[in-house]
């Protein structure tokens, strides 16, 4: 798996050394509750065994899932990653940042890093990603990454027995070039 540097961040590979602070991070009840999929409480051993799937899910061409760590300092504050959908060219992206750490731009930094590397690298046509309706922060970094916002399913999330409208975005790579290019 590569890693990826911005001007702040580093994004690698994860190690099982980083399970205590996904723990501590990901276990916060303001990011379990701002997303699909992290639980609360966060269970021991959940981030050991998270970890573990990430090597061989990339070695598949399933996903790539990249720790977000700062240059300065090396602390995780995060993780962004895509789930491949090679048969049409395309990916989900995906991202939870610790709260300790909102409001600096990281998320949006280390999604834009994960936009290079989809269409730069893997030559993807298309990414696109969704969030809860009530996370609009989220959406606010997908609209910072260029996304456009395709639609709305009504109820389709259930999360902790509460059912989620969720709001979807996404990119086509020429949409991506052409932002790049008017940026650079």
């Amino acid at each position: 798996m590569p890693t990826i540097r911005t001007t702040r961040l580093i994004l690698r590979e994860f190690e099982l050394s980083d399970a205590p602070d996904v723990q501590r991070l990901a276990g916060d009840y303001s990011v379990a509750d701002t997303t699909q999929n992290v639980p609360h409480p966060y269970p021991d051993g959940a981030a050991e065994d998270w970890i573990s799937t990430h090597g061989l899910a990339f070695e598949a061409g399933d996903s790539a899932t990249f720790a977000v760590v700062l240059r300065q300092g090396d602390a995780l504050v995060g993780t962004v990653g895509m789930r491949f959908d090679l048969r049409s060219d395309s990916a989900e992206i995906g991202y939870w940042i610790g709260r300790a750490f909102w409001g600096h731009g990281y998320c949006t930094e280390a999604a834009r890093a994960l936009l290079q590397y989809a269409f730069g690298e893997l030559n993807l046509n298309r990414v696109y990603a969704s969030h809860l309706l009530r996370n609009p922060a989220s959406g606010r970094v997908m609209q910072k990454l260029g996304m456009t916002r395709e639609g709305l399913r009504r109820e389709h999330a259930k999360k902790w027995g509460k059912y989620e409208d969720l709001v979807d975005y996404g990119i086509l790579q020429r949409e991506w070039r052409d932002r790049v290019q008017d940026s650079g």
